[in-house]
C-alpha cells in the first residue's frame, strides 16, 4: 500500500500542493484535474523526483525517502519521455534495465516480455527515429513495466496520440492492473471514465474528491440540467454551461441551484466540473 500524508510542497512562495492524503491500493487510479492543478508535481514526488517537503509518502508503512525497496518497485512514464534517437528498441530498453540494476543474466528475457506486452517485438531492432508517436508512447510503457514494478505511474500518456493510439494504450493500460497499483495522470475525463476503479480529483493544488466513478458521478446529482438555449437569460446564478446538445436548442447545464429545466443523470464529467468549479 502507498499512503500520502499531508503532502505539500512551494516552489519559491508557490504553493503546488496543499495537504494532499490518500491511499493506493491495487487497481488503476486516475488522478484527474486541470492543467496547472498539480498532478505532474504530485506524481514526481510518488514516482521519488521530487524530495518531500513536508508531509510522508510511504510505502508498506515506511517513507519512500532513500528506500531502495521502493524505487526498485516504481515504474514511471513521464509526459515528457527523453530517448536516444541513434539507438534500437532493445538497445534503449538495455540502458534502462541498466539503470534499474536488473541483473544482466534477467535482462534480455525481461525485454522480451515488456515488448510483447506493448506488441513491438516485431521493432526490436528499429532505431527509435523510425518509430511513430504512438509506437515511442507505448516503448515508454515498455519501460516503465521492465523488471515487473508494482507501482506503474504514467502522467498523460495519450496526450498527441491519434483516437486509435488512444484506444490501444488504454487498453494496455486497463491489462496492467491485475495485482498492481496503476496511477494514470490526465485530464482527459474520457480515459479516466474508460479504465480507471478509482478516481481522484485535484485542483489547486489540493484534493477535492476522491471515490469511484458512482462515488464522482453523484458529486453532481440533482445539479445537472437540459434547458431550451433560448431561456439562459433566465437561468439562476451561479451556473456552468457543460455543451450545446446537438440539433435541439438545448443547453446541458451545471448548477447547484433548482433550475427551471429538466434534470438529466450526473456522469462522471459532470461530478468532476462540480468539484473544479467550485458548484459542490
Amino acid at each position: 500500500m502507498i499512503e500520502v500524508k499531508g503532502l505539500s510542497k512551494c516552489f519559491k512562495k508557490k504553493q503546488v500542493l496543499n495537504n494532499i492524503t490518500l491511499s493506493l491500493e491495487h487497481g488503476i487510479y486516475g488522478l484527474l484535474g486541470p492543467n496547472g492543478a498539480g498532478k505532474t508535481t504530485l506524481i514526481r514526488s510518488l514516482a521519488g523526483v521530487y524530495s518531500i517537503q513536508e508531509g510522508q509518502i510511504l510505502y508498506n508503512g515506511t517513507s519512500i525517502e532513500r528506500n531502495t525497496a521502493y524505487s526498485r518497485c516504481v515504474g514511471y512514464l513521464p509526459q515528457q519521455f527523453g530517448l536516444f534517437p541513434g539507438y534500437t528498441v532493445t538497445e534503449m530498453l538495455r540502458y534502462f534495465a541498466e539503470l534499474k540494476e536488473i541483473p544482466r543474466s534477467r535482462q534480455r528475457s525481461m525485454i522480451e516480455e515488456s515488448l510483447e506486452m506493448v506488441n513491438l517485438s516485431d521493432r526490436r531492432d528499429d532505431r527509435i527515429r523510425t518509430l511513430s508517436g504512438g509506437m515511442i508512447r507505448r516503448l515508454g510503457i515498455a519501460q516503465a513495466v521492465l523488471g515487473d514494478p508494482h507501482f506503474i505511474i504514467v502522467d498523460e500518456p495519450t496526450a498527441g496520440l491519434d483516437p486509435e493510439e488512444r484506444a490501444r494504450f488504454k487498453l494496455l493500460l486497463s491489462r496492467l492492473s491485475g495485482e498492481k497499483t496503476v496511477l494514470l495522470s490526465t485530464h482527459i475525463v474520457e480515459d479516466v471514465e474508460a479504465v480507471c476503479d478509482h478516481i481522484i480529483l485535484i485542483n489547486n493544488g489540493s484534493l477535492v474528491g476522491a471515490g469511484s466513478s458512482s462515488d464522482i458521478c453523484k458529486i453532481a446529482d440533482g445539479k445537472v440540467y437540459s434547458v431550451p438555449e433560448t431561456m439562459v437569460d433566465q437561468l439562476q446564478d451561479p451556473f456552468f454551461v457543460l455543451k450545446k446538445e446537438s440539433g435541439n436548442g438545448l443547453l446541458r447545464i451545471l448548477s447547484p441551484v433548482e433550475q427551471n429545466g429538466t434534470q438529466e443523470e450526473a456522469t462522471i464529467e459532470d461530478g468532476y466540473l462540480c468539484r473544479i468549479k467550485g458548484l459542490g
